[in-house]
């Protein structure tokens, strides 16, 4: 994996024809020349003196390696193997030569896909002006952001198409040389192939960078795919492997010093007050920077900061209801007498359900941490000129590419062209990563200190200061009739607006000074693939004083625990096998049935399995969720005993559709399981007085080797389009582990997590 010199600017080229290179799709797919806003954006993706830019999204070397610009960054997701990999086949390239490079921030990589996917809440009749609009948004405001399992579903079009049309200037320049119709010229393995005629793509790029950009470029027939649809190997693994990779954490650079920080409670109270004094009297301490709602320390070392923080007692803004245990019982208030919305109605549901002879439960989920192995961080160099102009540079892991460069730009007060920011690899994202809080705070620390600063959150730092998964609680009711039937449906969520919190930190432009309740904040809890009859589902709006965030797989990460978990106690008040009941409830969704069947055919018979030990209780339990454009049923089957809950195996299924490694699918649905299975068993944040109670792994625990279940992952791809990867494997673990719990004892579970209550 090529990657830049952290003490060199990236390098320039002048203004040529080739700077005005193939730009993103649009709804019809590519267009090449540079058809978006805004219209004279240079593309400042640059090459080494031995490669050749083929386009935005290619370059050859003269010894043959093929760089691929990949926009979206590498959190373990395999998105810097994925993307290469569709642009490789095109290209005809050897993957044994293919690199990557991270893109700059250019309106040429803006995730068109990620702003589109915001329209799924919006009314049909706007929908398809409401796509085109953010879509060009996106790229207007250089919007290149990773989340919502939307990378390679983003920029699959975009960079297949970028590949071909690369394929193609290859073969017209080779036909050149050799006098033949370019058309009967192909490509294989870094080689352009014409009859007996082969040339290196090593030998030829020069001269291919110089053809003129097809308009149209010819993808290829799927008979004649290389790579699509292969486990080729990862191109991050080799460097993490040997510890070459460079996460954030690992930058360094001349000068560098180090700075750990402490903030107040949740909520982001103003610092009132602190006495650098002792801090100061430290030997070696270089200074100590008060921020707007935190205080940092530097030295030499970060170990040496973050215990010099001991020795202060900073002093916070009190605030006027801190977070506490009343925010749980605000949520259980709020199932009945909330701020409410109806997100979806057909028919009468109240009076169906206004007998005796209706099911009926309440759950709740806590707060959850991200929990990233590498903590919050980020370096900042600024440098003066001897003009007297001010640059800034960030390394740092981050999601979010230009809210990073905006903020860092904001609070440095420079224009944004004056800040680079150099995204690395991320030790975990989750969607914490998306946030710019540690980039913001070793901005204004470098610009205290005037030297290169690297901040690192320590871990209680990290995990008090997080921006949460909500809390939410649930209330459903349903009505059975013969046959295994539901004649009518209610829910209601009661959850804050995760998106409202976010946008008001990172777009507020996007965000609400008056949130009202609405789909979007119960994601997955509406629009089922079950044919449940009437169907009423609400949300009920709850305003907390914690700071919000996206976590893996976002709403659905709750609203999966509430549905499966219901449908399956329907199951048992219908006495039927809980793979039956969904069965006869899907017979209008094809493609989830076909799902759902597969893993059913993987796990073996739900209910109870008969141990043969004393003491020993063994059950399975199913769940299926559609989220991010992907459908994912898993059975878990588990053993309770007096000492507690082993999971001893979890069965999956996917359809995600068209598939481009088959091997990250696997490690990606495998690596979801084992982050819903974490939230599941032990996973909650509490508050007392706004501070969070959990501030380390001891607190806060993760699942060791020894806890991992037998995973088995079947990929069932029905669907034409693409969905998501890295999140839909999620959701439906709580409620398949909860289910096996009832199946293999009979207690329903119906509060997270399972810590506790076996």
């Amino acid at each position: 994996m090529a990657d830049a010199d952290p003490n060199k600017p990236p390098r320039k080229r002048g203004t040529t024809r080739r700077n005005f290179l193939i730009g993103t799709g649009a709804t019809a797919g590519l267009v090449v020349g540079y058809a978006l806003w805004p219209r004279r954006q240079r593309l400042n993706w640059a090459a080494g003196p031995d490669e050749n830019l083929i386009n935005g999204w290619v370059k050859i070397g003269t010894d043959g390696h093929v760089i691929v610009a990949v926009p979206q960054a590498e959190m373990g997701q395999g998105v810097f193997t994925a993307l290469p990999q569709i642009l490789a086949d095109e290209l005809g390239a050897d993957w044994a030569t293919v690199g990557v490079e991270p893109a700059p921030l250019n309106p040429i990589y803006a995730n068109r896909g990620m702003a589109i996917d915001m329209t799924a809440e919006f009314p049909a009749f706007a929908r398809s002006v409401a796509r085109w609009g953010l879509g060009e948004l996106a790229s207007l405001y250089n919007m290149q952001m990773t989340g919502g399992s939307s990378s390679v579903r983003s920029y699959q079009d975009t960079i297949r198409l970028a590949g071909a049309a690369a394929r193609e200037m290859l073969c017209k320049a080779a036909a050149r040389e050799w006098g033949a119709d370019w058309k009967d010229l192909d490509t294989a393995n870094g080689f352009v192939i014409y009859k007996a005629n082969r040339i290196r793509f090593a030998d030829i790029a020069g001269k291919a960078a110089v053809e003129d950009a097809p308009s149209n470029p010819k993808l290829r027939e799927s008979a004649k795919n290389r790579l699509m649809g292969k486990s080729v190997a990862r191109l991050d693994i080799p460097a993490k492997t040997d510890g070459s990779a460079r996460f954030g954490i690992d930058v360094r650079i001349p000068g560098l010093v180090y700075a750990a920080v402490r903030s107040g409670p949740v909520g982001d109270p103003a610092l009132v007050s602190v006495d650098p004094a002792p801090a100061k009297a430290q030997t070696g301490i270089i200074d100590v920077v008060k921020g707007p709602t935190w205080v940092a320390i530097v030295a030499p070392s970060w170990w040496q900061a973050n215990r010099a923080l001991d020795a202060l007692a900073p002093r916070f803004a009190a605030q006027t209801r801190p977070a506490g245990p009343w925010v749980h019982d605000a949520l259980r208030t709020a199932l009945t007498d909330g701020n409410t919305a109806e997100v979806q109605k057909h028919g009468d549901a109240g009076t169906l359900l206004a007998g005796s002879d209706v099911v009926q439960a309440e759950y709740s989920v806590p707060f959850l941490a991200h929990a990233a192995l590498e903590p919050m961080n980020a370096t900042v160099r600024i440098n003066t000129a001897a003009d007297g102009s001010v640059t800034a540079e960030v390394w740092a892991p981050v999601q979010g590419l230009t809210v990073a460069t905006w903020a860092v730009a904001k609070v440095l007060e420079l224009p944004d062209a004056a800040v680079t920011v150099y995204p690395t690899l991320l030790g975990g994202g989750f969607g914490r990563k998306i946030e710019v809080d540690a980039v913001v705070q070793a901005a204004l620390i470098a610009k205290a200190v005037k030297r290169p600063v690297q901040l690192i959150w320590s871990r209680e730092e990290d995990l008090g200061q997080d921006k949460f998964r909500p809390a939410a609680a649930a209330r459903y009711r349903a009505k059975l009739v013969a046959d295994n039937k539901v004649a009518a449906w209610s829910g209601r969520v009661a959850v804050p607006d995760v998106g409202n919190s976010v946008m008001g930190r990172i777009l507020p432009a996007m965000a609400s000074d008056h949130p009202k309740p609405g789909g979007t904040a119960i994601e997955g809890a509406h629009d089922l693939p079950y044919d449940l009859g009437v169907v009423l589902v609400e949300h009920a709006l709850v305003d907390v004083p914690v700071p919000l965030g996206f976590w893996r797989s976002v709403g659905h990460s709750f609203t999966g625990f509430f549905v499966e978990s219901f449908i399956d106690e329907l199951a048992h008040a219908a006495g039927a096998d809980p793979g039956a009941f969904r069965l006869s409830l899907l017979a209008n969704s094809p493609r989830h049935a076909a799902v759902l069947r597969a893993v059913l055919s993987m796990a073996g018979p739900l209910g109870k399995v008969v141990s043969g030990q004393a003491g020993v209780s063994q059950g399975r339990g199913v769940a299926l969720h559609e989220s991010f454009g992907s459908i994912v049923a898993q059975v878990a089957e588990v053993t309770v005993t007096h000492g507690g809950l082993k999971i001893t195996r979890i069965a999956c299924a996917i359809d995600c559709g068209p598939v481009v490694n088959p091997g990250i699918v696997v490690a990606q649905v495998e690596s979801a399981i084992i982050f819903g299975m974490a939230a599941a068993t032990t996973g909650a944040i509490t508050f007392t007085n706004g501070v969070a109670d959990q501030r380390n792994f001891d607190g806060y625990m993760l699942p060791g080797i020894a806890d991992i279940p037998v995973i088995d992952v079947q990929i069932v791809s029905a669907g034409n389009v693409m969905g998501g990867v890295g999140e839909p494997g999620t959701p439906p673990v709580a409620p398949a582990i909860a289910n096996a719990i009832f199946a293999a004892t009979g207690k329903r579970i119906r509060n997270l997590p399972f810590a506790g209550q076996i």
